[in-house]
């Protein structure tokens, strides 16, 4: 009852708020508009034209009441939004029927460690520009094609939602890998204010096939050109952005300067700041026509509306055909068909201030652009509930939804033509980063991780991975950043991310601390065939061990493992301290084993298996330490697959430092109470689920 009284209180103070400041506002104005008595214009052109009595001082009493009608102004527009909040109604997101839309309404952007120092803007001229309504729409449009550049444009978008004060709609022209990275990435991010429209670069290809480009951007690098055609016909104007530029300042600044724009002026943008079209740069070095040194159309100001009534698209490509014939192909892509047309056309270009794109590539003279580094501008399912209890922060991890970059690094991997393909499935954080390495030059198939970093360490992962001449050259391992959230590591979130974006019909479920055998990926393929997995359900089992000790001579053979194991080098997994969890693997059959064998589900049974990729996903309520298997295994038993122990296949656990996790479910008591809550209701939602089939395993748990 207090909640809801202090509600209407909020909710009457802001409606006599709205109705009494203009009231004030305007006897304030007109007192302040009388002159001895007679009225005085509030305009100075007006003023200069009409009053005798005109003077400086007079002129600048009027301008600072035009200030204060605006400063009210705002304010009232305050009120008016939050008494439009407090009646429960907020703005609604139109749909945009260009490709695919994505908006997102809750959530809170990640701004840590962004790059600055490309996109500037000068804090001495804000106070020029004219003011941008704060609940304006900035629209900005990047071409995006292939994982490098999706990972580039996240480092993009983050600079400009550090800054932005304004609702955003990014215009995405991207290719089917950028959109599924990007598309996963908003989705999971949920910024508030943020829309996004994706728009199939592969459909445009044919406007701009036509023309020969030597830039490495390829045929991407063409696509602004056709910006007027392909995004919305009653969009006016936008902004748009290669995906290497970062801001340091509000975008909504640079939006201001569309109302400089002048007479034909259509074209934003910052002179070209190296010496490309001057024709110097070497011995018969030939650029494309440029007015002056040209222009740089890494930051573009496009007023679209104009470009439409203008024939642009007419214009771009009689001029590109006409020099066509003499340069033969592009250099710089679409920048060289801009800076033909504005040869032709200089009327068409508003010059920006350097600031705005200064270009810290070779040959360039950005200096020039600052001074100093001060000069650069560059949810309902949580509220059901009970924060009381214990469990809380373990409950509500099942609902957190992670920033999720797909692909991180290139990738690129066709599967084996004859359906036998499987791949490796682990996830990480930070502290296993040295076994990537290790685990590359044993399993030679493809690879897919999900990582748990911040984005601090994704960028050291970037230069770790950079600096790997093994992992670098191998393109069939699918990096998956999924960003840091909440105190809990979401083991079972990772697993189900990396499971996910495989494209092999078999996965190996497995751990990153684990080697797999010399030969493992070829072994699993034959035994795909022989044990017929396309057409039944199994689950393959490869039998896991450990070793204590740091350095090992890994065993190459079966013969040498059981040796190692006799001479007490290798143990069996988990021997000394959780025997339950592999002993139904049956390691004393293994030993003389020569063809496979099945083995029945145990209570706390989590054996590392091969199953087709359309198995159930991981359970996410369970995250840290304990559990996370068991309840997988237990649901592939209750959906009938069968295990099957391969003779000849191994995989060993390398030691190392004991995880956070692990060591709270050590320590903490009610970290164990709230891992038994949740096990004994994820029971009951399989009883739920399996009916009478469920039911062993309730039986099993309490005879255990």
């Amino acid at each position: 009852m207090l909640g809801i009284c202090r509600g209407r209180r909020k909710f009457l103070a802001a409606s006599l708020s709205l109705l009494c400041i203009p009231a004030v506002t305007w006897i304030y104005l007109f007192s302040g508009s009388f002159e001895d008595g007679k009225p005085v214009s509030l305009s100075p052109l007006e003023s200069q034209a009409h009053s005798p009595r005109y003077t400086a001082s007079s002129q600048r009493e009027r301008e600072s009441l035009e200030v204060r009608m605006r400063e009210v102004e705002e304010e009232n527009r305050a009120l008016r939004r939050q008494l439009s909040l407090a009646q429960g109604r907020a703005p609604a997101h139109r749909r945009g029927n260009h490709s695919k839309t994505y908006s997102m309404e809750e959530g809170t952007g990640d701004s840590e460690n962004l790059r600055a120092g490309i996109v500037a803007g000068n804090s001495s001229e804000c106070g020029q520009q004219p003011v941008v309504e704060k609940c304006e729409t900035i629209h900005v449009a990047i071409v995006c094609a292939g994982y490098n550049a999706s990972r580039d444009v996240v480092t993009l978008v983050k600079s400009v939602l550090f800054h932005r004060r304004n609702p955003l709609h990014f215009h995405l022209i991207a290719d089917s890998i950028a959109e599924q990275i990007l598309a996963t990435l908003f989705q999971t991010w949920m910024v508030p204010a943020v829309r996004v429209d994706f728009y199939n670069a592969d459909e445009l290809k044919s406007e701009v096939s036509w023309i020969p480009n030597k830039h490495y951007s390829g045929i991407y690098g063409l696509m602004k050109l056709v910006l007027t055609k392909t995004l919305p016909a009653n969009l006016e104007r936008v902004i748009v952005l290669d995906t290497d530029i970062t801001f340091a300042t509000d975008i909504a600044e640079l939006w201001a300067v569309f109302h400089k724009f002048k007479g034909q002026q259509v074209l934003g943008l910052v002179e070209n700041q190296s010496d490309w079209y001057l024709g110097n740069l070497w011995k018969n070095h030939r650029p494309w026509p440029a007015l002056g040194r040209g222009y740089n159309t890494g930051v573009i100001l496009l007023l679209l509306d104009k470009l439409r009534k203008m024939k642009w698209e007419q214009m771009w490509r009689l001029t590109a055909e006409r020099e066509l014939m003499g340069m033969l192909s592009t250099s710089l892509a679409d920048q060289d068909i801009f800076n033909a047309v504005i040869k032709q056309n200089p009327f068409l270009v508003y010059q920006l201030p350097c600031f705005w794109n200064v270009q810290l590539s070779d040959h360039t003279r950005s200096e020039q652009c600052y001074r100093d580094v001060s000069d650069l501008k560059l949810q309902k399912q949580l509220s059901e509930l009970d924060e009381d209890d214990l469990c809380y922060e373990f409950r509500r991890e099942r609902f957190t939804v992670h920033r999720t970059h797909l692909y991180f690094l290139h990738y690129e991997y066709e599967p084996a033509a004859d359906s036998t393909d499987v791949t490796l499935v682990a996830q990480l954080s930070m502290d296993r980063l040295q076994m990537l390495e290790a685990i590359c030059k044993h399993w030679e198939g493809p690879i897919s991780l999900a990582l748990y970093l911040s984005d601090a360490e994704a960028q050291q992962f970037l230069r770790y991975a950079q600096g790997s001449e093994v992992l670098m050259s191998r393109h069939n391992v699918g990096y998956h950043i999924v960003y840091k959230e909440g105190q809990f590591y979401p083991v079972n979130l990772l697993r189900n991310v990396a499971m996910k974006h495989i494209s092999t019909p078999y996965m190996f479920l497995s751990d990153i601390d684990f080697l797999p055998m010399y030969g493992l990926y070829e072994y699993l393929r034959k035994s795909v065939i022989q044990l017929d997995l396309a057409n039944t359900k199994k689950a393959m089992i490869v039998p896991a061990f450990e070793t204590l000790r740091y350095r090992l001579s890994f065993p190459k053979s079966k013969a040498e493992l059981l040796s190692m194991l006799d001479m007490g080098t290798l143990f069996t997994f988990r021997y000394h301290v959780w025997t339950k969890g592999h002993a139904p693997t049956n390691f004393a059959k293994w030993r003389t084993a020569t063809t496979p064998y099945r083995v029945e589900w145990e209570a706390d049974f989590e054996p590392y298996v091969v199953v087709k990729r359309d198995c159930p996903e991981y359970d996410r309520r369970f995250v840290g330490f304990g559990w996370n298997k068991v309840a997988h295994i237990m649901e592939l038993d209750v959906q009938e697959y069968e295990f099957i122990v391969l003779p000849n296949a191994y995989m060993i656990h390398m030691p190392h430092a004991p995880s956070f996790d692990i060591t709270k479910f050590r320590s903490n008591k009610q970290y164990r109470i709230c891992l038994k809550t949740l096990k004994e209701e994820f029971q009951q939602d399989m009883s739920r689920r399996y009916g009478f089939a469920a039911l062993k395993y309730l039986t099993a748990e309490n005879n255990s």
